[in-house]
């Protein structure tokens, strides 16, 4: 039996989310296909997927209004689903991440788990409604599946490491310097958080954390300040896109898979629809330019490595950057 989507009357798109479909030329199949994707609760083949995560990205805006995105960790069932609109995390933040001392109960956050060997995701995006030392509860706004298009294979390797091993440090900035470049300028994979939430009892807005990805490279450092990079055709939710045109703050998470090594970055982003950046990008759609208010780079955060597999197969449909 088909499990039931989007029961609501109004659509399962907010109204940004809308705006970047009608741009696209989407709107009228994004409509039909979300009312069959989006759900208020999760399946069970979703809720069984998050209980043999070993990760999970975290979404979620501080108190000075400025999203962040990051990771959290634990052993295969650290995530439990107590019901399909229910989700409990037995994690406490990692050291030098800056959802430290925020979550609080009512916040929205947007979850993201992902399995890097098979390439499979799914998202939920809800509220916090319990708080308890090392772990708090998550509801429902919207559940939903991902395709694996750009995402990496990797497998998950154990360095002997335990969270009580590790001494990290954590740097603070407002620019990035020249490991941090190097760590977004190679990067085949980040994470981005994005918020719009106008009407707190409308269940399609909130929190969201997306993943990105491409061939290494397929990040630029512009100055010190600013990061450009292609958006692909995806699944075209238009989430991030969306939640952007209505509220420039985002927050990017990237990843050193073989150090561990951490970069959170919050800032502001836009949307580059067309002209001469785009087409210097094979491959592009439009792209998005981010502008950095503050960066957290910790060094040695993760107790874990992955080791690479292979590229997804999509990305041999994408370039790289010309010479404008």
């Amino acid at each position: 039996m088909t499990e039931p989507g989007w029961n609501a009357e109004g659509s399962p798109f907010h109204e940004g989310e809308q705006e970047a479909q009608a741009r696209a030329g989407v709107r009228e199949r994004m409509e039909r296909i979300g009312r069959r994707v989006v759900r208020d609760f999760m399946p069970d083949q979703h809720r069984q997927f998050f209980a043999k995560l070993s990760t999970l990205l975290i979404g979620h805006v501080d108190g000075q209004g400025r999203p962040w995105a990051s990771i959290l960790i634990g052993q295969p069932g650290f995530i439990t689903s107590p019901d399909p609109r229910q989700l409990h995390i037995a994690a406490e933040p990692l050291a030098g991440s800056p959802l430290s001392g925020e979550l609080l109960e009512g916040m929205d956050v947007g979850l993201l788990g992902l399995e890097f060997h098979s390439r499979r995701r799914n998202r939920m995006n809800g509220k916090v409604v319990t708080l308890r030392p090392g772990a708090f509860s998550v509801k429902v706004d919207q559940s939903f599946g991902n395709c694996p298009k750009f995402i990496q294979t990797r497998n998950l390797v154990s360095n002997g490491s335990t969270v009580g091993d590790l001494q990290p440090t954590a740097t603070r900035a407002d620019f990035f310097g020249p490991a941090q470049r190097r760590l977004i300028e190679q990067a085949d994979t980040f994470f981005i958080t994005s918020q719009f939430s106008q009407d707190r009892d409308d269940a399609t807005q909130g929190a969201d954390v997306s993943h990105r990805g491409g061939k290494p490279g397929f990040v630029r450092c512009e100055g010190d300040r600013q990061i450009l990079w292609p958006d692909f055709h995806g699944n075209a939710h238009f989430n991030t896109i969306g939640n952007i045109l209505r509220n420039p703050k985002s927050g990017l998470l990237f990843l050193d898979f073989a150090t561990g090594d951490l970069l959170y970055i919050t800032g502001t982003s836009e949307v580059i629809w067309e002209g001469a950046e785009v087409e210097a990008f094979e491959g592009a759609e439009r792209l998005m330019r981010f502008t950095v208010t503050e960066l957290i780079y910790v060094e040695a955060a993760l107790p874990f490595e992955w080791e690479f597999q292979a590229f997804s197969p999509v990305l041999d449909k994408t370039g790289s950057w010309e010479p404008l």
